[in-house]
């Protein structure tokens, strides 16, 4: 089993990750890569559970969804939230072997790389072992995730930029883990592989709840537990977060990341 802990843990992230799933957004990008009725589904990373019950319901009738996630606290999220006759939540590492879960039509895996830089293509390796010959895997990530903002000061992009490189080295985070996708899938000689590029995060003018939420509570607590020191700021973190949000609340602000999907056949 890997060591390397998970950088957004916190007893808030199970609500962090169901508020801002868009359930519309999972059916199209499920729907894109191939997801039908009757299929055997395993949601990799799934957080909350929110996204295991949207797959369950895109693969009805006759279908299963499994919900796989380190954390026993959002497995208990997800079983109490989004509990179905057709859906199980396992609490597994995805490092580990996974041959007891059986074998699966198509497998979803979104945004859980970007938390393993040493060890993504592994991890990929690993979880294709389990997709029937044929089946479907499924892979999205962000590119140049928390970095593509305009109106920031070069303070406060400068920090930014160090805290990021800082958690790339000390937590195993990948910001630019979705421009690797397709390598993977090529390199396990996957089948028609085919790529979508879309924006994630698109946020212009007033923020809304969701977006509010999600962007502090990210850098509340990749922040804290980056190691980084802040020596930029005379008051250190807490100076820098409160300059983050008064930029981030300004509805001059703009910030974007580009959603990168792959997807492929493996191999009879």
């Amino acid at each position: 089993m890997g060591t390397s802990k998970y950088l957004m843990e916190s007893e808030d992230e199970a609500l962090r990750l169901d508020m801002k799933t868009d359930n519309k957004a999972t059916e199209q990008q499920a729907l894109w890569a191939g997801l039908k009725p009757g299929m055997r589904v395993a949601d990799l990373g799934c957080g909350s559970g929110k996204t295991t019950y949207c797959l369950n319901r895109l693969v009805q009738p006759n279908g299963k969804a499994v919900g796989v996630d380190i954390a026993g606290q959002r497995i208990e999220f997800a079983k109490k939230h989004y509990n179905s006759q057709n859906i199980e939540f396992i609490c597994k590492d995805i490092r580990d072997p996974l041959e007891d879960l059986g074998k699966f039509d198509f497998i979803w895996v979104r945004f859980v790389l970007e938390y393993h830089r040493s060890n993504s293509f592994e991890i990929v390796k690993n979880i294709s072992k389990m997709l029937k010959p044929g089946g479907i895997l499924c892979l999205i990530d962000l590119d140049y995730n928390c970095l593509s903002h305009f109106g920031l000061s070069a303070k406060v992009k400068n920090t930014l930029f160090a805290l990021i490189q800082t958690v790339e080295e000390k937590a195993d985070f990948d910001p630019y883990v979705g421009i690797k996708l397709y390598s993977y899938l090529y390199d396990l000689s996957f089948e028609n592989i085919d790529v979508g590029m879309a924006p994630h995060h698109l946020i212009f003018g007033e923020v809304n709840e969701v977006d509010a939420f999600n962007w502090t509570k990210k850098l509340e607590v990749a922040g804290k537990s980056s190691g980084y020191l802040f020596n930029e700021y005379e008051g250190g973190y807490e100076e820098f977060f409160e300059e983050f949000k008064n930029f981030f609340y300004n509805p001059r602000r703009f910030t974007y990341t580009p959603l990168i999907s792959c997807r492929g056949l493996k191999s009879k």
